[in-house]
């Protein structure tokens, strides 16, 4: 879909819903033209309710950004179906797969993000997971129920209801086993520390 304002081609339509990043599912509120360092800039306002944020986003960086429309019905049922698919066996280092992991999510495609959720999900199945990686987890997991809900047009408790009965299906002891999940070599004080933030961005 597409917008004309003062002239100038936009991507997004004010009112429609779309996937930024990291930050969540957002609605382009307006869109408006700013003065930037004595330029006339195009901006998106978008408004992400899981964080109740508003931000300014430049439209001509918007695709650099990774933001993008929600994924027809179609793409939400294949990334659904990959929770009970087969996954290779995940590192052992937490650190490597907390990057791993947050490097897909950075990318924002609905597939990386199920991706993530599936990896983590059936490695806290096996043990429990440091604290960095519980965040990265869940904010997979609520990035994931948001998109798709808006794709299938359901409720987010129906998309959780979806997304752990397919996990259920490929979880250890119920497909899987943990022998499939590479032991894990973190240090007892790593499950202790909390970094705050699920990133370090240097966006």
């Amino acid at each position: 879909m597409s917008a004309k304002t003062n002239g100038k081609g936009t991507t997004f339509e004010v009112g429609q819903h779309v996937v930024y990043p990291i930050q969540g599912v957002g609605t382009i509120q307006e869109i408006l033209e700013l003065s930037f360092k004595g330029e006339d800039v195009l901006y998106y306002v978008i408004y992400i309710p899981v964080s109740d944020m508003t931000v300014k986003v430049p439209v001509d960086r918007a695709e650099q950004l990774g933001i993008r429309a929600i994924v027809p019905r179609e793409e939400s049922e294949k990334a659904l179906a990959m929770f009970s698919e087969d996954f290779e066996p995940i590192p052992a280092d937490w650190k490597m797969r907390y990057q791993m992991n947050l490097d897909l999510l950075k990318q924002g495609s609905v597939h990386d993000i199920a991706s993530v959720v599936r990896t983590l999900y059936q490695r806290k199945k096996v043990k429990e997971l440091p604290i960095m990686e519980r965040k990265l987890y869940d904010s997979a997991l609520q990035l994931f129920v948001d998109e798709v809900s808006f794709s299938l047009d359901l409720s987010p408790a129906e998309v959780e209801e979806l997304v752990f009965r397919k996990l259920e299906e490929n979880a250890p002891g119920g497909g899987k086993t943990s022998a499939d999940i590479l032991p894990d070599d973190d240090l007892a004080d790593d499950h202790d520390k909390d970094s705050g933030d699920i990133l370090d961005d240097d966006e």
